[in-house]
């Protein structure tokens, strides 16, 4: 076999089973806290005029650091910015969750920005190098795409359904699970 021609790697599939799960989530968290945000306010006693910080905490890291995270990508490897993105994402979700004033709801946004800034790039530059070939490739990013367009009306809808059942922590813990199957799948994968 030349060397020009390239293996290509038979979990390539499943791989992309966790890298849209992991885009999934990143989405998802763009518009799941709207739905929730009544009841954060409330809860919290954040006044009117920060609420707006807490879906703009997350945009603003998200989107200030997306061409950064795609360099850290590049300079640490696409699969460690991967997992760290991941962990680093649920963490910050964790502390969303667990928030008890403004600021820590605020600086957990924010590292959710920052980490989905890392993981989004990391996630689009793996579907890259796993699927090489042109027919593959676009159905594997029409697949990704897909689920991330899906993510924000799913984030609505699952965000109205967790609040009015359990309560708005829950759209920040609901995020763990997910970086838990795509870390694993991330990893054996």
């Amino acid at each position: 076999m030349p060397d020009s021609v390239r293996q290509l790697d038979p979990r390539r599939w499943k791989a992309l089973i966790f890298i849209a799960l992991a885009q999934l989530m990143v989405v998802l968290d763009a518009t799941i806290v709207n739905i929730a945000l009544p009841s954060a306010q409330a809860d919290l006693g954040i006044s009117d005029g920060n609420r707006q910080w807490v879906i703009t905490a997350y945009a603003l890291a998200f989107g200030g650091l997306l061409l950064f995270g795609g360099r850290v990508a590049d300079l640490w490897g696409r699969k460690r910015a991967f997992l760290i993105g991941l962990v680093g994402f649920a963490v910050a979700s964790a502390l969303g969750g667990i928030a008890n004033n403004t600021g820590m709801l605020l600086g957990a946004r924010a590292l959710q920005g920052i980490f989905g800034a890392l993981l989004a790039p990391a996630a689009l530059s793996l579907l890259a190098v796993l699927f090489t070939e042109a027919k593959e490739r676009a159905k594997a990013f029409g697949i990704f795409g897909a689920i991330a367009g899906g993510g924000a009306a799913i984030g609505l809808f699952l965000g109205g359904v967790l609040t009015e059942y359990l309560n708005w922590r829950w759209t920040f813990f609901v995020n763990i699970p997910f970086a838990a199957v795509a870390a694993a799948g991330a990893v054996f994968v």
